[in-house]
């Protein structure tokens, strides 16, 4: 028996096997079972989403002999005769090979004449948008005023390019782009009926590269395990199968682009080109990485959010204090100018290594946008060449978590004009506490979260909490990730018998550390001192 490829042997065939457009089949089967079935109805949505599949469930319901709450019952001589294709009651037209105005005359002919068998003759257009202006006008009638067992159903992904006159005349109904974990679902349920296993990241990698498809995500699972060596699909045999690389290369190359070491980012090219991998889909996979990284350092997207490992999220901590938006932002607009080059030319890597030793240079060109990010990059770059390569500002994270000076050294600090905030004796027990112990509770701390973490400070609130501020937004969701508060928490009361909760903002810009202290200290300050106990 010759092969069926996946996306069709698993094409569902009930309304309960369809993924990820919950609404419309909630809607379609209450109509059915309310019998309050349309004439016409409007399908929309990208490619890959179901449009087609539904469109045929719905075909085999609305002809079911025996439905069952708005659903068919698979069994009876119709249901099995659409499943099979032999139904003379559903028609399927490519609006792509016949558009014009006589193959709208044939349906308008056929329309006149009652199925021989079943309730309702379906005609499903496919790409409809592809009629031809007169067809549609030659179709108008028909589909205001069809007879009651004619039911039009008509698939498009441009609903934008259907005539007004003809989406007046519908119901329409918006398929959404399914989401990676609704892909993920499905393919376990292939994987347990063709007896197939594979990693949890070979599955979300291929639901990612599916970009809402669901068809392209099972025909990419089918050619990945067509390639598959072993028992199990891994990881790295997508990648193989695909041309794409892993997050670990593209971690590599973006630092090497960022330390200006074009040697280094031109032998990573050259090693993908040996490896046979596909040049124009690790530019599109490198823009992907440069996206996440920019989103996590400018909104409150979590990891869950951006499908990112744990390890991506580790090099993503690192890489963030490494860079800034403006930098990133600069070379996604040249990369994304680099991918479109791309598509048109043969000798791909010439132009990536043209791009890369553009992007690892500082650029020339003349905008204030880019000269902003060129002087950031070269800041930066500087920076990362003081001594064990760590950047300037985060080279003595001990300076900016040290306990605050003495009284004596912070009577000057009024007249710096900082903010001086008097403490209740139980705010200062616990800054204090805190403060001293520092080193010793980041040394218990996972790698990245004490890396995070030095570079905060503690602000005193009330009520036995200590914030600790962050200074840019990225850190600070980073260690709401990393759940890096509740494990400081647990460390302070197992180590010190002392219950003390942990809460983080974001500094706002240029704000200055205040001065803490005491009653007793104020006193020996000789001049009036505005106090502030908000949080």
């Amino acid at each position: 028996m010759a092969y069926i490829a996946l996306y069709r042997k698993w094409r569902p065939t009930a309304f309960q096997d369809v993924k990820g457009q919950d609404a419309i089949v909630k809607t379609l089967q209450n109509q059915i079972a309310g019998n309050r079935i349309g004439h016409a109805y409007l399908f929309c949505g990208s490619r890959g989403t179901g449009k087609t599949t539904m469109a045929k469930i719905f075909a085999k319901a609305v002809n079911c002999e025996n439905p069952q709450n708005g659903c068919a019952c698979g069994v009876c001589e119709t249901c099995r005769s659409i499943e099979e294709g032999r139904s003379t009651n559903v028609i399927e037209i490519d609006a792509a090979s016949n558009n014009g105005v006589d193959n709208i005359r044939e349906i308008r002919d056929e329309v006149q004449y009652r199925p021989a068998t079943g309730k309702y003759r379906v005609y499903i257009i496919d790409e409809v948008h592809n009629i031809s202006s007169a067809a549609f006008n030659a179709m108008l009638k028909t589909l205001e005023e069809p007879p009651e067992y004619v039911i039009f159903i008509l698939a498009t992904t441009e609903p934008h390019a259907i005539p007004v006159t003809v989406l007046s005349r519908c119901q329409r109904f918006d398929f959404h782009r399914i989401t990676p974990a609704d892909m993920v679902e499905r393919l376990h349920e292939l994987m347990a009926g063709e007896g197939i296993k594979a990693e949890e990241a070979a599955l979300n990698y291929i639901a990612r590269k599916a970009d809402g498809a669901m068809r392209d995500a099972i025909s990419l699972f089918d050619q990945s395990v067509s390639a598959m060596p072993g028992e199990v699909l891994r990881f790295e045999d997508v990648l193989k199968t695909l041309g794409t690389v892993n997050s670990a290369m593209l971690s590599r190359y973006f630092r090497a682009v960022l330390n200006g070491d074009i040697d280094g980012a031109l032998a990573l090219i050259g090693q993908l080109r040996d490896e046979g991998r596909d040049l124009g889909q690790f530019v599109v996979d490198f823009i992907w990485y440069l996206r996440n990284l920019l989103v996590l350092m400018t909104s409150e997207a979590s990891a869950e959010e951006l499908e990112l490992s744990r390890e991506d999220w580790i090099r993503l901590a690192e890489e963030g204090q490494m860079t800034g938006p403006e930098e990133l932002m600069e070379l996604i607009r040249l990369y994304s100018a680099l991918g479109s080059d791309l598509k048109g030319t043969v000798d791909k890597r010439v132009l990536l290594e043209v791009g890369t030793i553009q992007a690892a240079r500082p650029r020339t060109e003349e905008s204030r946008d880019a000269a902003e990010a060129r002087l950031t990059a070269l800041e930066r770059k500087v920076d990362r060449l003081q001594k064990n390569g760590v950047p300037a500002a985060a080279a003595s994270p001990a300076a900016q978590t040290a306990p605050q000076p003495q009284a004596e050294e912070q009577s000057a600090s009024p007249a710096a004009g900082k903010e001086v905030i008097k403490l209740s004796p139980a705010q200062w027990e616990d800054l204090q506490l805190i403060r001293s112990h520092w080193p010793e509770l980041l040394s218990e701390m996972d790698y990245p979260s004490a890396q995070l973490l030095k570079r905060s400070r503690l602000e005193p609130l009330d009520g036995g909490v200590l914030r600790v501020v962050f200074p840019d937004i990225f850190t600070a969701n980073m260690i709401k990730s990393f759940g890096a508060l509740p494990r400081l928490e647990e460390l302070v009361a197992a180590k010190y018998q002392k219950e003390i909760r942990f809460d983080l903002r974001t500094a706002r810009k240029s704000e200055p550390e205040p001065v803490y202290i005491t009653d007793e200290e104020l006193s020996h300050i000789h001049m009036n001192i505005e106090t502030d106990t908000e949080d």
